[in-house]
């Protein structure tokens, strides 16, 4: 049976491109002891600091019940900390511990080196362009507000 589709399935495409890129990163996320969702968390916390959790989860894409859980196991094994937000005592806080920190640190040098190859590769123009394209993808598709 032929399907009535027009077009290249899209959401399947970004997730294979996905995996691909990952497929780089999880060795070494892995030789640290570190899950995908951890290490997401790691690098908002690496890129901001300080953090509220539900931006956390909005940055990180992970949904609040999966970071309870995520956030309990990375401060059982001492890398975030979390504490009520001196400006709102309602909201939580999370923030890298210093072991934590080391952990993003050079985790960021072999990353950095795989985009530098991925950039060396598909040329500095196409790699620009493929984020522009994202950019534009997830602009498109946001919510009117």
């Amino acid at each position: 049976m032929k399907t009535p589709f027009a077009h290249r399935n899209l959401p399947r495409l970004l997730l294979q491109a996905r995996e691909s890129v990952m497929a780089h990163t999880r060795p070494s996320l892995r030789a640290h002891g570190l899950s995908d969702q951890q290490w997401r968390v790691l690098r908002v916390l690496g890129e901001h600091g300080v953090v509220e959790t539900g931006r956390v989860a909005r940055e990180a894409f992970i949904l609040g019940p999966s970071l309870t859980g995520v956030l309990a196991r990375m401060e059982r094994d001492g890398l975030i900390r979390r504490s009520r937000d001196p400006q709102d005592q309602r909201c939580t806080v999370v923030e890298a511990t210093p072991k934590g920190a080391e952990l993003v640190a050079q985790l960021s040098h072999a990353i950095e080196a795989h985009y530098a190859w991925m950039e060396k590769s598909l040329g500095q123009q196409r790699l620009g362009q493929l984020y522009a394209l994202l950019d534009a993808v997830i602009e498109l598709e946001q919510p009117a507000s």
